[in-house]
């Protein structure tokens, strides 16, 4: 712990990615946390009290801050999706771009994961224009920006769905019209180089509201512009998005028909459009089904003993004997569940000395829907939490009597 042991693990201000300063701030600063060193039990001891409170709490702040780990499903999601921005962008054509749907439950790492993928196109985007905006005007300074990445507002309409993505650039909108605000949205990204634009919580869309279809009708129509669309939600396919659209049997790619010119939807060039594309991609859960599933999970587990901070040896600590079966029924294999669960037991541990994660620990942590408060249960964004069941109890096994005394027997008259 050298150097000024509170700077090295105190976080920095709130970071909002929904604004290009805090995007731009989270890009930098998302792998340089450092977490607390390795340290035996006989090391800690011999610490002074504020020396091991000082690690305490920087485990703490280790444990609370647990690495986003890859796995074979968020893989496959980040794929699809640098493929889809990396094709829209490098294409010299003028026709409508590819957008990427991403479906999943909640707390299942969907928006980590699409948030990663996308950081590191920007990275390798900005590094081959020297960091500039290469099609930006001579004289102007406009921001470069990627990447924008905004949330559906919950019960959207147009005006609040542009509003979000023009505070993404910090654009001035005050006393626009809705039709003002669509153009200035169109030339947001443009003026921006935005090559991929991430709406995420898009089924908070219940589309029985004429706003939402409107909303909807609004997203489509930018796939008309040079930018990758990247929707991200809870069950988007029953949440009337795609009820419109038709599943291409050779591209498996979700194809609609031209946006109509109805209601309050600001669509002006409506006629002319083509079909508008979208690929889902599904960001599954771990399973426990088979051998190569179990595989996965404990492989998953591995990677996650590393980042503990526990006194004792945390070699199986998660992947020995019964726990990952167990760890696997408590969370259904979501990790978002995962990671506040060893989260929780880590403080337990801590806090009774055992300094060791085992099963009758664990179960002293109940998880509920306040653990998880970002998320919209009235969007469906919720997991399902299993219950802590508690475990058997043995059976004592049966006393041998055959030399049970039962006392004087009855006088034979």
């Amino acid at each position: 712990m050298s150097g000024d042991p509170v700077a090295s693990f105190l976080p920095g201000p709130p970071v909002d990615r929904t604004v290009w300063e805090g995007w731009q701030r989270w890009c930098a600063t998302r792998r340089q946390f450092q977490p607390a060193p390795v340290l035996t039990a006989r090391q800690y001891a011999d610490r002074s009290p504020r020396q091991r409170r000082l690690y305490d709490l920087h485990r703490l702040a280790t444990h609370s801050s647990l690495p986003v780990q890859a796995t074979p499903m968020s893989d496959l999601v980040a794929d699809t999706v640098r493929a889809c921005i990396e094709d829209g962008a490098f294409s010299h054509k003028a026709g409508t771009r590819t957008g990427v749907m991403v479906n999943g439950g909640g707390a299942q790492g969907k928006t980590e994961t699409v948030c990663e993928a996308v950081a590191c196109f920007e990275e390798e985007w900005l590094a081959l224009h020297g960091q500039v905006n290469p099609d930006a005007m001579p004289g102007t300074r406009d921001l470069v920006a990627p990447v924008a990445y905004v949330r559906c507002p919950v019960k959207a309409t147009p005006i609040s769905t542009c509003q979000r993505i023009l505070d993404f650039y910090g654009e001035d909108y005050k006393g626009m019209r809705q039709e003002d605000l669509t153009r200035l949205v169109k030339r947001a990204i443009v003026d921006h180089a935005t090559k991929a634009l991430i709406i995420d919580d898009i089924t908070r869309l219940k589309l029985h509201r004429e706003a939402d279809q409107d909303v909807l009708d609004l997203i489509r129509d930018m796939m008309s512009m040079p930018v990758t669309l990247i929707l991200v939600g809870v069950g988007i396919p029953s949440s009337g998005l795609l009820r419109d659209g038709r599943r291409d049997p050779k591209s498996g790619q979700w194809i609609f028909p031209p946006v109509r010119d109805r209601g309050r939807s600001p669509n002006p060039h409506a006629a002319t459009q083509h079909e508008r594309r979208f690929e889902l991609v599904e960001l599954n859960t771990f399973s426990y089904d088979t051998p190569e599933q179990i595989n996965a999970w404990t492989e998953h587990l591995l990677a996650l003993e590393g980042s503990l901070r526990l006194l004792n040896d945390t070699s199986g600590m998660l992947t020995g004997g019964t726990m990952p079966e167990y760890l696997f029924r408590r969370t259904a294999g979501v990790v978002g569940l995962l990671e506040k669960i060893i989260q929780r037991g880590c403080r337990l541990a801590i806090a009774d000395r055992s300094e060791l994660l085992t099963i009758d620990l664990l179960q002293q942590v109940a998880l509920s829907a306040t653990d998880l408060p970002d998320l919209d249960a009235d969007s469906g964004e919720q997991p399902v939490i299993p219950p802590v069941k508690a475990r058997p109890r043995k059976k004592p096994k049966p006393r041998n009597t055959v030399f049970d005394d039962d006392g004087p027997g009855e006088a034979v008259g």
